[in-house]
C-alpha cells in the first residue's frame, strides 16, 4: 500500500541494502499509510473478530525513540550514505503497551519512531517487532512474510535454524536482500530472551495456528542455540 500511494504521487522510491530512501514527502506518505490506513484496517478487523485493538505509532507514549540511520557505501564502506528519514531505534519505552495489555487491549503498532530533533523516522518493521519482543520479554515472536520461510540455495524450506547456522547463511549469501533485516532482528530477539522466533508464510490459511499448535509447523523456527 505504501508503494501504491507513492506511485500515485509519482515517487516510487529507491532502496539501499533493503532500506527505502525516505525524503520528507515520502515520510508523509509512510505516516499516512502505516499510521492511518493500514493500521486502522487491521484494528477494525481485530475488533470485528471480537478483540479489542488500539492503534499506536512510536510517537504514542514515547514508545519508539530513534535517530537518523546512515548506511555504508558498498563501494567505499568508510563513506556513510544519508538515506533521509530512516531511523535506528535508540530506546523502546513499553509503558503504554503494558498498560493496554493489562486491560486486555491488543496494540497494533506502526513502525514509525521519533527523534530528539522532533522528526518522524521510518523504521524497518521487522526491526521494531524484534526489539519490542525483546523489551516486552515475549515468549514467541512470529514474523509473517510472503515466502514459506527461510529457504536454502535450492529453494527448500529450512525448518529450524540456530545462531551458528544463520551466521553461515549470511556469509555464503543464502540470506540476502529483504531477508537480511528480518533474520537479523529475529536472531537478536532470540539472543536476548525470546524463546523462539518463527518466520512463516502469511498467505497460507491458518498459518499462525499451524506453526504454533502443530509439531511439524509451516515455516522456519529460529533459536539462539
Amino acid at each position: 500500500q505504501i508503494n501504491d500511494a507513492l506511485r500515485r504521487i509519482g515517487k516510487e522510491g529507491t532502496f539501499v541494502h533493503g532500506m527505502r530512501v525516505t525524503d520528507a514527502e515520502t515520510m508523509e506518505v509512510v505516516e499516512w499509510v502505516l499510521g492511518g490506513q493500514v493500521q486502522q484496517d487491521i484494528v477494525m478487523m481485530i475488533n470485528e473478530a471480537g478483540g479489542k485493538a488500539v492503534g499506536l505509532t512510536g510517537k504514542d507514549g514515547q514508545l519508539i525513540q530513534a535517530k537518523q540511520k546512515f548506511l555504508p557505501d558498498e563501494k567505499n564502506p568508510e563513506n556513510l550514505l544519508d538515506i533521509g528519514f530512516v531511523g535506528d531505534i535508540t530506546r523502546v519505552e513499553p509503558a503504554v503497551v503494558k498498560a493496554l495489555q493489562d486491560d486486555e487491549f491488543i496494540p497494533v503498532i506502526s513502525s514509525i519512531g521519533f527523534g530528539e530533533d522532533g522528526r518522524s523516522y521510518n523504521i524497518n518493521a521487522d526491526v521494531v517487532a524484534g526489539k519490542l519482543a525483546e523489551v516486552l520479554g515475549a515468549e514467541k515472536l512470529v514474523m509473517l512474510t510472503n515466502t514459506p520461510g527461510v529457504l536454502d540455495k535450492n529453494g527448500q524450506l529450512l525448518r529450524q535454524l540456530s545462531a551458528q547456522t544463520i551466521d553461515e547463511l549470511f556469509q555464503d549469501g543464502t540470506i540476502s536482500g529483504g531477508m537480511l533485516p528480518k533474520i537479523s532482528s529475529a536472531l537478536e530477539a532470540a539472543r536476548h530472551g525470546v524463546n523462539s522466533v518463527h518466520v512463516i508464510d502469511g498467505r497460507v490459511p491458518h498459518s499462525l495456528l499451524l506453526e504454533i499448535l502443530t509439531d511439524k509447523g509451516v515455516g522456519t523456527m529460529i533459536r539462539a542455540h
